[in-house]
């Protein structure tokens, strides 16, 4: 709690659009890096990625295979990327009262993240099945 306490310190002045291009980027970064720091799905989902990729060469699957295997991971990501957003704002917005539009918001914001994460797998088993049958 203190690591979220300290970065939101460090973004005081957020409400400001930069015109620095590259600060731009350095706020993106800051942002992934936040994620990171602080979300245990975003690390799990970063593990399977990996595997996957791993995965992937060592099976030698198509190029084409690996844009697809690539393009669902990055969608896995950025949504929950965004789920990660669309909860704090709802944190700050509700504080610690209970509301049942911020729960309806929450939800539904990892609901896109479980149905991403579904297709992955789906994805997965597309590209690896075929190919793990071969060795066998």
């Amino acid at each position: 709690m203190e690591k979220k306490i300290n970065y939101l310190e460090n973004r005081k002045e957020s409400y400001k659009t930069s015109i620095n291009v590259f600060i731009s980027f350095k706020y993106a970064f800051s942002g992934i890096s936040y994620v990171l720091k602080t979300s245990r799905n975003f690390k799990i989902q970063l593990i399977f990625a990996v595997t996957s990729l791993i995965i992937g060469f060592l099976l030698k699957i198509s190029l084409s295979n690996y844009v697809i295997l690539i393009a669902t991971i990055m969608s896995v990501l950025i949504l929950e990327i965004l789920n990660t957003s669309i909860e704090s704002i709802v944190d700050l917005v509700v504080k610690k009262e209970f509301s049942i539009l911020a729960k309806i918001s929450k939800d539904t914001s990892a609901g896109a993240v479980l149905l991403a994460s579904i297709n992955s797998v789906i994805i997965a088993v597309y590209i690896f099945v075929p190919k793990i049958k071969l060795l066998f």
